[in-house]
């Protein structure tokens, strides 16, 4: 290992350890207070929004793979890879600033239409960030793998303490797992934007508020992808090893 995948290392190590931290008391109320009105709305209702969003992120994955360049062999070293990546964490945040931006200043009909699309900008990153690091995303488990990316970004302390344990230990557990559970993938999604995003709909500051929690939550999914992929690079023994 080189001195900069030893920095690295110890930078991966700070993530780990800030995802296995509690969340603050505010948002652990707040919480607290999306499950109570969570448990109120019908069964039917959570089972058509789970099936529309796990159908909107089937055929996000769908397009995305498609348009993916493929990762070129032989893979740069860790740096060159890093690099690339924060270029895409930059391109894609100013994308997510323009769309909320625009559907934010658009009122209230504009403001839902950003929930799809920004959805399908953040699948598409991780879909980029994966070819940066090396991966092949036309295999099913790399795949999988980039939505337990996506869960461990945007859920709660629990569900992140067990993602965050999956993808750590990613070549065991993966031989068990056949498919996401889309239940609580959309509803631990929804939950952690709906605050940020619910403002986006207020008049006047919508535009503000729009390109600010994307602009913000791409940032956050961006941290959690590279170091989510230097993770697994790093335990398999250096870049150039052990993708699939």
């Amino acid at each position: 290992m080189n001195d900069y995948e030893l920095n690295v290392l110890g930078e991966v190590k700070e993530w780990k350890r800030k995802c296995s931290a509690r969340s603050s008391m505010f948002n652990r109320l707040s919480k607290k207070a999306q499950g109570k009105i969570n448990s109120l709305i019908p069964e039917k209702v959570h089972n058509a929004m789970t099936e529309a969003i796990k159908g909107m992120v089937k055929a996000t994955l769908a397009g995305s793979n498609f348009t993916t360049k493929k990762p070129v062999e032989p893979q740069p070293d860790l740096i060159k890879m890093d690099e690339e990546a924060k270029r895409k964490v930059n391109v894609f945040q100013k994308t997510a600033m323009i769309e909320g931006a625009g559907t934010g200043a658009g009122g209230i009909l504009l403001g839902l239409a950003d929930f799809p699309l920004l959805l399908t900008i953040k699948m598409k990153f991780l879909f980029e960030l994966a070819a940066v690091y090396g991966f092949n995303t036309e295999e099913y488990e790399e795949r999988l793998f980039l939505l337990h990316v996506f869960q461990l970004a945007f859920s709660s302390d629990e569900t992140r303490f067990e993602t965050l344990d999956v993808i750590d230990h990613w070549e065991e557990r993966k031989r068990n797992l056949a498919d996401m559970d889309w239940r609580e993938f959309q509803q631990e999604y929804r939950d952690y934007i709906d605050l940020a995003k619910m403002l986006q709909l207020v008049p006047g500051i919508g535009a503000v508020v729009g390109a600010y929690a994307n602009n913000k939550l791409l940032g956050h999914l961006g941290e959690t992808a590279m170091n989510a992929y230097r993770l697994r690079i790093l335990k398999s023994g250096g870049s150039a090893e052990g993708k699939g």
